[in-house]
């Protein structure tokens, strides 16, 4: 008998690659020895692990920016085909990240995600997979625009802080830092396994806000933040 050991991670405890080991262990002290792992993700924690082993990558480490802004060794990597790279937004803006009691959407920012899509340009990949699950933020992905060049700024021509609750403020957004030359032909993929509108009753803040730390308050804030975000968003980038 062969048994396919396809887990995904527990959060916060195992990865999808240690599950399977540990259920591999356990079959093997049970006398079966046909056992092949594979884990499994589902655009949360583990993608990059489960698709770096899965393709013949290789993994990648670097330092950049976590959720409140303290540095962190952020894993990302490289699929087998050199040209492909495999981003997790749980590495660089991950709720494991922020203890309990910190864990606020209000400050936390994507910018460190930002950061690690510019380590993947500059290392000679086009090809970008994002896995977007198990993130610490509700920032719209302002802060991956902040850290790619992009100035979100206010009424006074200040630029924001980092973290969904200062996006009521935004005024406009100017791209002239962003280098759209470094950029040209790189194509982004989004993994993730929901399919959620950005604003309203079943929209980020209102479904994943609260186990991030938002209390009813913080919701209907980010929310309506959100929004305001997304008509600027049209209004100057189309």
């Amino acid at each position: 008998m062969k048994i396919i050991v396809a887990p995904d991670s527990f959060k916060g405890s195992l990865t999808a690659a240690e599950a399977a080991r540990c259920v591999k262990r356990g079959l093997g002290l049970a006398g079966i020895a046909d056992v092949e792992c594979l884990p499994l993700a589902d655009g949360g924690e583990g993608t990059v692990e489960a698709l770096v082993a899965a393709t013949g990558g290789a993994l990648r480490v670097s330092r950049v920016s976590g959720p409140l802004g303290e540095p962190v060794e952020a894993r990302w990597g490289v699929l087998g085909d050199g040209v492909t790279a495999v981003i997790e937004m749980a590495e660089a803006s991950g709720l494991t990240l922020v203890p309990e009691g910190r864990r606020n959407p209000m400050l936390t920012s994507t910018y460190g995600a930002g950061e690690l899509i510019r380590e993947a340009v500059v290392a000679g990949c086009t090809r970008l997979m994002m896995g977007i699950g198990g993130s610490a933020t509700n920032d719209g992905g302002a802060g991956m625009a902040q850290a790619l060049g992009f100035r979100l700024l206010d009424a006074e021509g200040g630029e924001l802080p980092r973290g969904g609750g200062s996006l009521h403020a935004l005024d406009r957004i100017d791209a002239s830092g962003f280098d759209a030359a470094m950029y040209r032909g790189v194509s982004v993929r989004v993994a993730c396994d929901v399919t959620n509108p950005l604003c309203g009753p079943e929209g980020a803040s209102a479904v994943y806000g609260p186990q991030k730390g938002a209390d009813r308050e913080m919701v209907a804030r980010l929310d309506a933040n959100l929004c305001h975000f997304a008509r600027i968003l049209m209004r100057d980038l189309g």
